[in-house]
């Protein structure tokens, strides 16, 4: 006897606490960013950081990411929106389903960027930090898939195909009962497998400046591009790939190059978190110490100018000693010079007493 005939689908996704709909794939999202957030305040924390900064790049990057979500979803099946018989109101119902990834990478990076800033922090770190958490949140919210009964893939006799609701497969042409490939399953699974893998390669190769998140373009767009091809549902062709293939292509492609650049350029950690003159106190008092002084031996910095004003007393001699004409502190003299000066006062002493 099989362990798994098949992987039912949730018979409701919309529960309702009085007048208020709550909907299965709005929870979904905002699970994983919950749990995004979470991770990646850790991982933060572990690179030096303020956790504070993950909460105010979160609050820029994630409603520019929904926006451009459905964008970028409307703007590539403007025909069940825009077309006959279609509904423009609809393009606003977000909790019906229809979130375009790129577009959520694409215009949540511009609201991370700009969180970054007005937080005084480097975007790439926290872009490192994110990486695998934006993919276990991408996993988490694949479950609004499953429950919206939509995006699976074509029809298969494996002993974990996916039962949709009649109405779900009919529209897909095909007859009640049909199973289908559980892509939201697929891509859940390796969405989580991805987001392992980058957190161990970052812990034994101390990864920086951009090149997690570098590695998290190419690992997604990898596991998307595959899981792409077995959905049937409706979308464009270019060349007889669907238009996210090409996509994926494109922005593995573009992971890749970025993560070479940022080793040939940039190896190993960032050397700080903050943009220039935005560091905290502390940190900024001691970055200035370094900057000014020269460190001679263990947790002891010497000035510079002090170092050149030794040396000018030894020429000066006596003015440097005197320090009468300008009432200006003498330069402390260099070790053996008092000594040499007793002896030439001792002499002239001698010489006047004689």
């Amino acid at each position: 006897m099989p362990i798994l005939d098949l992987i039912p689908s949730p018979t409701r996704g919309e529960w309702n606490i009085g007048p208020f709909p709550i909907r299965a794939y709005a929870v979904c999202i905002i699970i994983g960013i919950v749990v995004a957030w979470w991770i990646g305040t850790r991982r933060y924390e572990e690179r030096g950081g303020q956790p504070g900064a993950i909460v105010d790049v979160t609050l820029w990057a994630v409603p520019f990411g929904i926006v451009g979500g459905r964008i970028y979803h409307v703007l590539t099946s403007a025909e069940q929106y825009f077309g006959p018989g279609g509904d423009p109101i609809r393009a606003l119902y977000v909790w019906e389903g229809g979130m375009g990834i790129w577009g959520a990478i694409a215009f949540g990076a511009l609201g991370a960027w700009i969180g970054a800033h007005r937080a005084g922090v480097r975007l790439a770190p926290v872009a490192d930090a994110l990486a695998p958490a934006i993919l276990v949140a991408q996993g988490i919210g694949r479950l609004g898939n499953w429950f919206n009964h939509e995006l699976f893939g074509g029809p298969t006799t494996l002993p974990w195909g996916l039962q949709v609701s009649e109405h779900a497969a009919e529209q897909a042409g095909y007859t009640a009962g049909t199973l289908f490939h559980p892509t939201f399953l697929y891509e859940m699974i390796w969405d989580f497998a991805a987001a392992g893998l980058l957190i161990l390669v970052d812990r034994k190769w101390r990864l920086g400046h951009g090149r997690v998140f570098a590695l998290y373009m190419v690992a997604y767009s990898i596991g998307r591009g595959f899981i792409e091809s077995l959905r049937i549902d409706t979308a464009h062709t270019v060349g007889g790939l669907r238009l996210n293939v090409w996509t994926s292509i494109a922005v593995g492609l573009a992971g890749l190059i970025a993560f070479a650049v940022s080793a040939a350029r940039h190896p190993g950690r960032d050397s700080t978190l903050y943009l220039p003159g935005r560091q905290p106190r502390g940190e900024a008092a001691d970055a200035g110490e370094a900057a000014d002084g020269e460190v001679v031996a263990e947790g002891e910095v010497v000035a510079e100018g002090e170092a050149g004003e030794g040396e000018a007393g030894e020429g000066e001699g006596g003015k440097g000693e005197a320090g009468e004409g300008d009432g200006e502190p003498a330069a402390e003299p260099p070790a053996g010079a008092g000594a040499g000066a007793a002896q030439e006062g001792a002499a002239t002493q001698d010489a006047a007493d004689g």
